[in-house]
């Protein structure tokens, strides 16, 4: 695929290759290994805009970040169009360059509370908060899907809305809600999207290789693509793309993201996290069945190098 920069208002994206916000993964080491491999932007983890307005705490640490990460963008979840603009400009969010708003979650909680890809059922009300976070000052960008059934997609009039709404790129996951994760993404519904609208479109979806990557961009003629569960199981993957050197092992990475993690948070997020990844990172490697149960009963960072070495190293 064309590796090429992408312009978001004052922002200049270093690559078209987009790391998916994912829940327990996309902590702050983990978009510091994805820029440091090539990744042009990374999103935290999914944020309910409701749980920042009164300060949960488990809320408020996905929003760690520090300076070394020169584009921050914060993915927003939400459905009140006040309390996402009150959130989108509030304090808690100035180190922020970048809001995406989820209109793609399709889970049935979130479905049904009204947020997430409940949002492309009403397009009034999405488009109010598209504007309400614009008034933020910060580029704001669109997270959404193909429509709500398989038979009644509408993806091309939904980027219509979102840029008339003042969407500065709007990512598409090729697939309806009613598919969740499951089936072949519409590549055609992406294109038809990508010809509707001036903004960047990004596709997302069913890449797990290179190669998919290329054939979503060929297919799609989007502007980018947008890695998910790939790029836990393969880091790797964003280097193979945007031909960005890395001469690290999966074990050095490993190592790497355990001790940046350690600097930011406690020992207990710490473990989950470095297991979790892990456990992606090992899925194609032969003959680490045996050593997996050890690693998720690590009890100590010692323990855990100890199970990762016998997994990762030669």
């Amino acid at each position: 695929m064309e590796i090429k920069k992408i312009r978001l208002g004052g922002l200049l994206l270093p690559s078209n290759v987009l790391m998916a916000p994912l829940a327990g993964y996309t902590c702050y080491p983990f978009r510091m290994l994805a820029y440091e491999l090539g990744a042009g932007l990374c999103f935290t983890e999914m944020c309910s805009a409701n749980a920042l307005k009164y300060e949960d705490r488990a809320t408020k640490r996905l929003l760690v970040t520090a300076k070394e990460e020169k584009i921050k963008a914060v993915q927003l979840l939400g459905g009140i169009p006040a309390v996402m603009e009150e959130m989108a400009g509030s304090g808690l969010l100035k180190e922020f360059d970048v809001i995406d708003i989820n209109m793609g979650c399709p889970v049935p909680n979130v479905f049904k509370s009204g947020e997430g890809s409940a949002l492309m059922l009403d397009w009034k009300r999405a488009a109010a908060i598209i504007r309400g976070c614009k008034r933020s000052g910060k580029v704001v960008t669109v997270k959404c899907r193909t429509g709500i059934r398989e038979d009644d997609m509408f993806t091309a009039e939904f980027a219509r809305m979102c840029e008339a709404a003042g969407a500065d790129m709007i990512t598409i996951h090729g697939r309806s809600r009613s598919m969740m994760y499951d089936g072949k993404p519409y590549a055609r519904e992406i294109a038809l999207a990508k010809a509707a609208v001036s903004i960047p479109v990004i596709a997302n979806g069913g890449i797990f290789s290179a190669e998919d990557a290329g054939r979503m961009m060929e297919q799609t003629g989007a502007d980018g693509v947008m890695l998910a569960r790939y790029g836990l199981e393969n880091p790797f993957i964003f280097s193979e793309l945007t031909g960005k050197p890395c001469e690290k092992t999966a074990y050095q990475i490993l190592m790497e993201q355990m001790e940046l993690t350690m600097r930011y948070y406690d020992e207990t997020f710490t473990l989950g996290y470095i297991k979790r990844l892990a456990g992606y990172m090992m899925k194609k490697r032969k003959g680490t069945k045996r050593y997996k149960e050890r690693m998720f009963r690590s009890g100590s960072p010692e323990e855990l190098r100890e199970a990762a070495a016998l997994i990762f190293l030669p």
